[in-house]
């Protein structure tokens, strides 16, 4: 680990020690029972994460063993939490790892390799990590993911629109080609700052309704005073776990939300549920798959929510059927149907 990022882990703020706990205490709840093997890996900083992983599970009362300097293999010890580091590569064949966390940092940008992993933890700025993926087997009730959004969207609310702020008129663009008809009741989920919401009110008229809700208050606070909001409403709510009853909402427009969802199918069955029959559903995003894949170091996969065969799936098993794909260069672009 270099010094300058062990100084960073030295001399932090009681908020900034504060998250490291959080991160190491949902690390720590999700580690199964009795003996376990974990790797740490990724970037510089997996051996100042183990050790801290380390102490905090001893801290609440369970025995772990680390290997000794220069000795890159673990034993396993009955009961005991054994936690290895290594650099990027496993340091050991696959199915000997019962847990591997992958850290995704400045020098390790998020990779391919992020898919062998069940823990994914953002730690580009080391004073504050963020928990960005999980794998099924190890999220429970995947309760991590309200907190750990808020954790990573809560202080880049404020610089958000001055990083992606000039791409409103590709969101008035894609509500424009769903062409949401004039009157309508239109739900923008994971809102953000509300770049769209403009483009939606315009759509639907003085006699349409339109709903905002995003899981972040900071980033919904943005949108209120950009003005954004104006005869909007807004709710502080999580696309899987929509305040609404009925089938109350014409069209949904969904940008950058369901590639993130723990679970992409019960998040656009949420969005079936309270979208009349006929309704739409655009989802959307100002990049394509694969200028957002190599923004992030990494080459678009076929077993993502948003390629093409796996979203027809996705849809048609959630109560949707996909009316047209496109996946330019310059942006992505779904839209489905409600059955």
């Amino acid at each position: 680990m270099t010094s300058d990022a062990l100084a960073a882990l030295e001399s932090m703020t009681e908020q900034q020690a504060g998250r490291w706990r959080d991160v190491l205490d949902r690390v720590a709840g999700m580690l199964p029972d009795g003996t376990v093997c974990v790797l740490v890996e990724g970037g510089g900083h997996a051996g100042a994460v183990a050790a801290r992983l380390a102490d905090h599970l001893t801290a609440a009362g369970r025995r772990c063993v680390r290997p000794r300097d220069g000795d890159p293999e673990i034993t396993r010890e009955p009961g005991a939490v054994a936690i290895g580091a290594g650099t990027g590569e496993r340091a050991r064949p696959p199915g000997e790892w019962d847990v591997v966390i992958r850290l995704r940092t400045r020098h390790a940008p998020e990779a391919d390799t992020e898919q062998v992993a069940d823990i994914v933890i953002d730690l580009n700025d080391t004073r504050w990590p963020v928990i960005r993926r999980v794998v099924p087997r190890l999220a429970g009730h995947d309760d991590w993911y309200v907190a750990e959004s808020r954790a990573f969207f809560a202080p880049r609310a404020a610089t958000w629109d001055a990083r992606f702020g000039d791409d409103m008129p590709a969101y008035a663009a894609a509500v424009g080609e769903a062409a949401v008809p004039p009157g309508a009741t239109v739900l923008d989920a994971g809102c953000g700052t509300g770049r769209a919401l403009p483009a939606l009110r315009a759509a639907v008229g003085p006699t349409g309704r339109v709903f905002g809700v995003d899981v972040t208050p900071e980033m919904l606070a943005v949108a209120r005073t950009t003005g954004r909001a104006h005869r909007a409403t807004l709710l502080v709510a999580d696309a899987r776990r929509l305040p609404f009853t009925g089938t109350r909402f014409d069209a949904v427009f969904a940008a950058g939300l369901v590639q993130h969802l723990p679970d992409p199918a019960a998040g656009l069955a949420e969005l079936a549920r309270v979208t009349r029959p006929g309704g739409e559903l655009i989802v959307f995003h100002p990049s394509g798959r694969a200028a957002l894949a190599a923004r992030h170091g990494r080459t678009p996969r076929p077993d993502e929510p948003l390629a093409e065969t796996r979203l027809v799936r996705l849809l048609a098993s959630t109560g949707w059927h996909l009316k047209r794909y496109d996946d330019a260069d310059h942006r992505f672009f779904a839209l489905a149907v409600r059955r």
